[in-house]
């Protein structure tokens, strides 16, 4: 049974091209062998990106990738001719498959910060697809990825759960693994305060109380063994 914080300072960071990502686990040019992922979870990216930035057609297969948007507009475009803008509120989940390439970019004049988080699916290979969900900001924990929720994911036992909490406790979900993301909310955890850009990695510690002091918007992960 284990609570592990990871601090938003401590973060690998990547300027480049105007775009600003700050990552939970190694990625690109930053490597850590004890830091790699998590259960399922491969990548967990915040990003900034100020207007006029983004990302050009690129190339991903065998992986999940989940999209949420917290300021601005995020368009996405992509090989087999799919195509969107994903708002604050909406989430969207790409099955890369076989294989796709996409872009990810801001709409014009506007600034965007979005959280993306990949994923390693039970399958490879497959075709691609793409879906968006429009969830709103529950502000109790909120199962929006999951079977349970309006989108699925090829990863089994993987479920995103998201609220913009307001001040009180909140029960987290009971699984064997939680990654708890603090977007821009400040909560305890047992003695341990979260602030914004901060994330616990839990595990067999799942149905624990999160108390959250200032309001905000929490992302939570849970994953089977």
């Amino acid at each position: 049974m284990t609570i592990d914080v990871r601090r938003a300072a401590e973060r690998f960071r990547t300027e480049s091209e105007g775009r600003t990502t700050w990552h939970s686990f190694s990625f690109g040019a930053h490597y850590d062998p004890g830091n790699v992922g998590f259960g399922a979870l491969v990548a967990h990216n915040d990003e900034l990106l100020p207007a006029g930035t983004g990302y050009p057609d690129h190339p991903h297969a065998d992986v999940e990738i989940v999209t949420v948007v917290l300021e601005g507009a995020l368009r996405h475009t992509d090989s087999d001719g799919r195509t969107g803008v994903l708002r604050p509120g909406e989430i969207s989940r790409t099955s890369a498959g076989a294989g796709i390439v996409h872009a990810e970019t801001t709409e014009p004049g506007v600034r965007t910060r979005f959280v993306q988080t990949w994923l390693r699916p039970d399958e490879s290979g497959g075709p691609s697809s793409y879906a968006v969900a429009e969830v709103g900001l529950p502000t109790t924990l909120t199962e929006v990825v999951g079977p349970a929720g309006p989108l699925g994911v090829g990863t089994r036992g993987a479920r995103l759960h998201l609220a913009r909490a307001e001040p009180g406790e909140l029960a987290l979900p009971d699984a064997p693994r939680l990654h708890v993301f603090s977007a821009t909310a400040t909560a305890t955890l047992g003695d341990r305060e979260l602030v914004p850009g901060d994330a616990a990695r839990l595990v067999d510690e799942g149905g624990r109380t999160l108390t959250v002091e200032r309001p905000g918007l929490l992302l939570v992960w849970s994953q089977a063994r």
